[in-house]
């Protein structure tokens, strides 16, 4: 999200319609939940095509079969992260964002083991889009992270590339959102990163913005300063 003053119009003019990383609330990762066989106010009795994976997921015993407990610890996961409808329902939404934080587990403390983020620009502040991850390393060495990010959704994509930090506005407002935008960091037009007070994995995404939780926020506050690389790379799930 951003708030396009007369000082920077002509550094973020590019693309106003997508600089924005406020959020919402459709499907992630490109899928649908489809024709999920109850209501939003009820907690269906049907397995889902993922049911099992769903149930290793949340430690449940993984037999296929629906029960009242299954529906209810799937709900409470649907409802922690922003999925709807939340009616227990294992679907592809679900798991997409189960196999997404799996992946991301996955990575550990090694995020720039491929070495797509350049290791030659010393401080340098890394988004993979394809994992949803954030970092900030110095040469070779890992500085903080990697902490899960939410990133621009389809047909609001986060550039991706080589980029500066230009602007910085720890209570930065958006002025055409009305939305609070803490800790902003703007590095591509209107794209900053920036804190939210949603799931990283809530669906499907900001407008533009790298959103971070209030910590991760708060620490890329403190390490980053104006004229420090950013790079973003890799293409998130669904765009």
């Amino acid at each position: 999200m951003g708030d396009f003053r007369s000082g920077i119009r002509s550094g973020i003019g590019r693309r106003t319609a997508v600089a924005l990383g406020i959020t919402g609330l459709v499907t992630p990762l490109a899928l649908t939940l489809g024709a999920a066989p109850a209501t939003a106010a009820s907690c269906t009795t049907s397995a889902g095509p993922y049911q099992k994976k769903v149930e290793k997921f949340l430690g449940r015993p993984a037999d296929g079969r629906q029960s009242a407990a299954d529906c209810q610890a799937i709900r409470a996961f649907q409802s922690k992260h922003g999925i709807t409808p939340t009616i227990g329902y294992a679907g592809p939404v679900t798991w997409g964002v189960m196999d997404l934080m799996n992946k991301q587990k996955a990575v550990g403390h090694h995020p720039n083991s491929a070495g797509r983020c350049p290791v030659n620009k010393g401080r340098i502040a890394c988004v993979n889009l394809t994992l949803q991850l954030s970092w900030i390393q110095d040469g070779s060495r890992l500085v903080y992270g990697p902490v899960p990010v939410r990133t621009g959704r389809n047909g609001y994509e986060t550039r991706t590339g080589a980029k500066k930090i230009y602007w910085r506005h720890i209570d930065h407002v958006s002025s055409i959102y009305h939305v609070a935008m803490p800790y902003s960091q703007f590095f591509d037009g209107g794209e900053a990163f920036h804190s939210v007070g949603v799931s990283m994995w809530n669906p499907p995404g900001s407008h533009g913005c790298v959103n971070m939780t209030t910590k991760a926020a708060k620490k890329y506050w403190s390490l980053l300063r104006n004229g420090d690389d950013v790079y973003v790379y890799g293409r998130k799930p669904g765009t």
